[in-house]
C-alpha cells in the first residue's frame, strides 16, 4: 500500500506531507490502461489529491482536483477522502506526446492551459470551489500557485512518476509543504534553499524512505512527526450505486433498454468494475422507479 507521513517545525512555522505514492500510481496505469505521459500527468494529479485530502478533518469530508485544460490528455480527476484513498481519471487515457527536449514527459503539453479547480466537500450545503489558472501543466506548479493565490497559503508541491522500460511505475510520490500562520523568515528562507537544492522526490524513494525525503525538505529544521497513515487507489463505486443510477433514468428509459437488450453492462469509470443487469434485473429496477415517480 502507499504511505503518508505528516510533520511539522518544532517551532509550528511549517508542516510537510510526504507520499509513497507508486502503488497508487500503479493500479491506475493499469485501470485505465494509460500511456507513458498520461500515467504521469494523472499519477502526478492523484498524489497531488491524495496529499490534500489528507489535510480534511472529517471522516466524511472530501476533496476533488479537477485540471481541465486544452492538452491532449482532456480533463484529469482526482478525488480523496481524508486518509489520502484515491482515485481518480483521465479524459484520454492513449494520448502521448513525444519527451521534451531535456528528455523528460511532456506532462505540460498533455495537461494544456486552463483552469484548475479545487472542490472540497465538508458535508456542507454546497462544497467549496476554489479556481485558479493551470501555470505550466506540470501539475505540482500549479497546486503550489493554486494554494498560494485562492488559499493564501505559501506552498510547495514536488510531485513525480518514473516510469519503467516496461511502462509500468517504478517510483512514484511528492511532497506538500505549506507555511503556517505567523512563519518565522528564518525558516521560511531556509526551505526555499532546500526546495531549490533538493533532489526528485521519486530519486529519493528510490534510494531511501519517506524520512529521507523529509530529512530533505526540513534540512537544517527541527521538526517533529507525528503520524504516518496508509492509503490506496480506492473506488466507492458499489451495485447499490448504479441501481440508483439506473432508477434515476426514469419509467422510459428503463422500458427501451429491457426490450432492446438481453443484458445491460454498466461500467465504472474510475475503476474496473463491471456491474451487470438481466432482463430480471432491469424490471426490479423499473418497478422501483414506478414507485419514485408515483
Amino acid at each position: 500500500m502507499a504511505s503518508i507521513i505528516r510533520a511539522i517545525t518544532k517551532d509550528g512555522s511549517a508542516r510537510a506531507i510526504i507520499i509513497d505514492a507508486r502503488d497508487i500510481v500503479e493500479r491506475a496505469r493499469q485501470i485505465h490502461n494509460t500511456t507513458p505521459t498520461t500515467t504521469a500527468a494523472l499519477g502526478r494529479t492523484l498524489i497531488a489529491a491524495s496529499l490534500a485530502g489528507s489535510m480534511l478533518g472529517e471522516e466524511q469530508d472530501v476533496i476533488t482536483v479537477r485540471f481541465v485544460g486544452n492538452g491532449v490528455g482532456g480533463t484529469i480527476i482526482a478525488t480523496s477522502d481524508w486518509c489520502g484513498n484515491v482515485r481518480g481519471l483521465i479524459g484520454n487515457p492513449q494520448a502521448d506526446l513525444p519527451l521534451r527536449s531535456d528528455g523528460k514527459l511532456d506532462v505540460g503539453g498533455c495537461v494544456g492551459q486552463g483552469e484548475l479547480y479545487i472542490l472540497r466537500d465538508t458535508g456542507g450545503s454546497e462544497p467549496y470551489v476554489g479556481v485558479s489558472k493551470i501555470q505550466t501543466g506540470e501539475i505540482g506548479d500549479d497546486i503550489a500557485y493554486y494554494y498560494a493565490t485562492s488559499e493564501q497559503v505559501p506552498t510547495v508541491c514536488a510531485l513525480g512518476v518514473l516510469i519503467d522500460r516496461d511502462y509500468t511505475v517504478k517510483e512514484a510520490g511528492g511532497a506538500l509543504v505549506q507555511l503556517l500562520p505567523f512563519a518565522d523568515e528564518e525558516v521560511a528562507e531556509k526551505l526555499e534553499e532546500n526546495a531549490r537544492k533538493m533532489r526528485p522526490v521519486t530519486e529519493i524513494l528510490s534510494e531511501g524512505t519517506l524520512e529521507d525525503v523529509l530529512n530533505a525538505v526540513f534540512d537544517g529544521i527541527e521538526y517533529d512527526l507525528f503520524d504516518k497513515i496508509e492509503c490506496s487507489y480506492k473506488c466507492v463505486c458499489s451495485r447499490e450505486k448504479t441501481d440508483k443510477a439506473l432508477i434515476s433514468l426514469g419509467e422510459k428509459e428503463i422500458t427501451e433498454m429491457i426490450e432492446s437488450e438481453d443484458e445491460t453492462v454498466m461500467t465504472c469509470g474510475f475503476c474496473d468494475s463491471v456491474y451487470k443487469y438481466s432482463k430480471s434485473d432491469l424490471k426490479n429496477i423499473l418497478k422501483k422507479a414506478k414507485a419514485n415517480e408515483q
